[in-house]
């Protein structure tokens, strides 16, 4: 089934219980983007009139304002550029996961995008840390990218 805009299912796969944060809304900007992590396969855009890659998806290349855009399946690697520790809960449905951390990630195609560093505690996360995206399947309809140090 292929993502309506606005509209996922909000049920954990195969468990019947809720996925209660907060999912993306996805756009058709971003629909390719968010078929793909469901393929666990990290995609970008890239322009193919300068050849720019971007994240966060939009329309026309924020390089050259071309609309010719194509997407690219992306390694998933890159390194930590920056992060935080989340230690009040902002937003209450993750009040349980307190502490977390936030990441901005740089991957090696260029962009930066924001994640969650997992199988590590955040005092052993440090910037320019080596990282691969990991996908959870946290719906039967939505994937999330997270990262976890490489080797």
């Amino acid at each position: 089934m292929a993502l309506e805009e606005r509209e996922l299912t909000d049920e954990k796969e195969g468990t019947g219980l809720a996925y209660e944060k907060p999912l993306p809304q996805v756009t058709k900007e971003d629909r390719p983007f968010w078929e793909a992590a469901r393929e666990h396969r990290l995609v970008l855009p890239r322009c193919r009139q300068c050849g720019n890659v971007w994240f966060p998806p939009y329309s026309s290349c924020p390089r050259c304002l071309s609309f010719d855009r194509e997407w690219i399946d992306a390694s998933g690697k890159g390194k930590v550029w920056g992060f935080i520790e989340m230690a009040q809960p902002y937003i209450a449905s993750f009040r349980d996961d307190l502490p977390y951390n936030v990441a901005l990630v740089e991957l090696e195609e260029g962009p930066k995008m924001f994640g969650n560093i997992v199988g590590v505690p955040t005092d052993a996360i440090a910037v320019d840390m080596p990282v691969e995206a990991v996908f959870e399947d946290v719906t039967d309809d939505f994937t999330l990218i997270r990262f976890k140090p490489r080797g």
